[in-house]
């Protein structure tokens, strides 16, 4: 099964809005066919794990597969991977999770049960799960999940008064980040970002096939037609007052404009994460100021925090969260830490949120 996840890890910016899904082919204790899922509408990691061993020259008939996640048992782009093990006969197939999608949910497994096929489910699921937290988020609840980053100072500053932020954290922190924008599927931030900072958010670090969709947070719809972050076309802008005048020109260079404003007269926010969920947008990364940030976390609207301190003091300046001051220290937000570790001279931290 660790060979069958390192087989998905290879699926890692390839198969939104589909799982990174990894298959290894096993008779007497040697791999005989190994696979992973191909991009929307291509083979499934069970099929391409069974073309393996063919193109090998091995008969698959009583191997055991071992899949990271419960085999599809419904017709999408492509026909049920439960069906292709079932007919190439094969006497085991064990899957590290069910999956959640409830076109699926047990029914793959069972399809197999039925056909005489052994099955086991839950082994390495905790890893399993972390390759694709964001599917089984959209798939359970109907939204991406959302990761917030975050570069400080130690004690906190994330830019000084006047704006100036670059570099805060060292070339291995800002590279690690690139690597966690290529396997979001969309990156948002706001109107306050893009007009001091004027970041293209997109990935330079890591040669990906694919580029995240782009998100802008834009409640009056002030965001310049020359901003790095429309360059290419594409971008969703989130707004909540109407300007036919900038929506023609937005959208007439290849962007969408997408109204949903709460009774503030912002962007609501919970409204806007559920509609990425309709989108298929699995993972979404937000890379924003305090103001956006804090209201985020205010709404509910954030999964995970992913934290890149700095081993420097700075002082006063902006701050990583604009939150509201609490009446009652019970009221406080918690999270636990999901892991620490070191990169390069920066210390990096996953926090998430309890829910």
């Amino acid at each position: 099964m660790r060979l069958a996840l390192d087989w998905a890890a290879k699926a890692m910016y390839l198969t939104a809005p589909n799982p990174r899904v990894g298959c290894v082919i096993v008779r007497d204790g040697v791999v005989i066919g190994a696979g992973h899922t191909q991009p929307p509408g291509q083979a499934h990691a069970e099929v391409m794990a069974l073309r393996d061993a063919e193109a090998r020259g091995h008969d698959v008939r009583g191997a055991t597969a071992y899949v990271t996640l419960e085999p599809c048992s419904h017709f999408g782009r492509t026909p049920p991977c439960a069906d292709a093990l079932v007919l190439a006969g094969l006497g085991r197939v064990v899957a590290a999770m069910t999956d959640p999608n409830p076109l699926v949910a047990g029914d793959g497994l069972r399809k197999l049960e039925e056909a005489g096929i052994a099955t086991t489910a839950g082994v390495l699921a905790d890893e399993a799960y972390e390759m694709n937290t964001g599917f089984f988020q959209r798939m359970r609840f109907g939204r991406p999940w959302v990761r917030l980053k975050v570069a400080a100072s130690l004690d906190g500053t994330t830019a000084l008064e006047s704006g100036e932020s670059q570099w805060i954290t060292g070339a291995d922190a800002r590279a690690d980040g690139h690597a966690w924008r290529a396997r979001a599927d969309a990156i948002l931030t706001g109107i306050g970002t893009v007009k001091s900072d004027d970041p293209q958010l997109t990935v330079r670090a890591i040669d990906i096939p694919r580029q995240p969709r782009r998100i802008v947070v834009d409640s009056r719809l002030e965001i310049a037609l020359d901003a790095k972050v429309l360059a290419g076309g594409g971008a969703w802008i989130f707004a909540a007052q109407a300007d036919k005048n900038k929506t023609a020109a937005l959208r007439d260079a290849g962007h969408e404009v997408i109204l949903i404003p709460n009774a503030a007269g912002k962007v609501d926010l919970p409204t806007l994460v559920a509609e990425l969920g309709q989108r298929q947008v699995n993972e979404l990364h937000v890379e924003a100021g305090h103001k956006l940030n804090g209201s985020l976390v205010r709404e509910g609207c954030v999964d995970e925090l992913l934290l890149y301190y700095a081993p420097t003091l700075i002082g006063p300046g902006q701050g990583m969260f604009a939150l509201p001051a609490l009446p009652r220290l019970a009221d406080k937000h918690e999270l636990t830490f999901h892991e620490v570790r070191r990169v390069g001279t920066d210390l990096r931290i996953l926090a998430r949120f309890q829910k």
